[in-house]
């Protein structure tokens, strides 16, 4: 059974979700601070991570940030706030989608189920343990979802960086637009436009390359999107 963690302050809301999250088979817990939200998001495992952004004790932004730290867990926000600002900072900071209140519960019980099942697609058996992408001094471990520079410091990624660097590294000197990365790591039903794709590009590019300037891996194709080198 798949354990989901909601961080929401308001009861109401809460219990709303669990019950959704329940009948469709989810073992639930619940925290109303966001301090103990990240405190039990950190010691135990959950499959996905429900997080508001207004919360006592710790802002659901600083949260996301905590969790990706140590992470790749899905995170699926889920807040009132509607500004794009908002939006694009929560997707920056490495959660998988944004939801905005009010919500419609069978949508909330899509997203968690089609990011659950990305999820699994990216960890599970259907890639080969062996497989590994080097190049450079840059080694890609699919299997582990591990990323190496100078072939053995290891830089930490989000989920959503990591999906992104293996799938251009997979598509070695292929030209690919911001939407067509948009559409293959965030879904075209998530939340958000292709200004992600640059932000997260500018995130990975800080944590492989020696001069994110003059990037060697990831190139920009002004005016089209990126590509990585071969």
């Amino acid at each position: 059974m798949k354990r989901v963690l909601i961080i929401e302050d308001e009861p109401s809301i809460a219990k709303l979700q669990k019950d959704y999250l329940e009948i469709n088979g989810f073992a639930v817990d619940i925290e109303f601070r966001g301090d103990s939200g990240l405190q039990r998001a950190l010691k135990l495992q959950y499959d996905l991570i429900i997080l508001d952004l207004m919360l006592p004790g710790m802002d659901g932004f600083e949260i996301c940030r905590n969790i990706r730290d140590k992470k790749d867990t899905p995170i699926l926000i889920v807040s009132a706030r509607k500004e794009d600002v908002d939006i694009m900072r929560g997707l920056g900071l490495g959660a998988d989608d944004y939801l905005t209140k009010p919500f419609n519960p069978s949508e909330l019980i899509a997203r968690v189920k089609a990011h659950l099942s990305r999820y699994e697609r990216l960890v599970g058996k259907r890639v080969p343990k062996n497989e590994r992408i080097a190049i450079r001094g840059l080694i890609i471990d699919k299997a582990s979802r591990r990323v190496y520079i100078n072939e053995e410091q290891e830089v930490v990624l989000t989920s959503k960086e990591f999906d992104l660097l293996a799938y251009l590294a997979s598509n070695p000197d292929r030209v690919m637009t911001k939407d067509m990365l948009f559409d293959q790591i965030w879904g075209m039903d998530s939340t958000g436009d292709n200004a992600t794709v640059t932000v997260h590009i500018g995130k990975v590019r800080d944590k492989i390359e020696f001069d994110s300037a003059s990037p060697q891996y990831i190139e920009t194709i002004w005016g089209v999107g990126y590509r990585f080198r071969a």
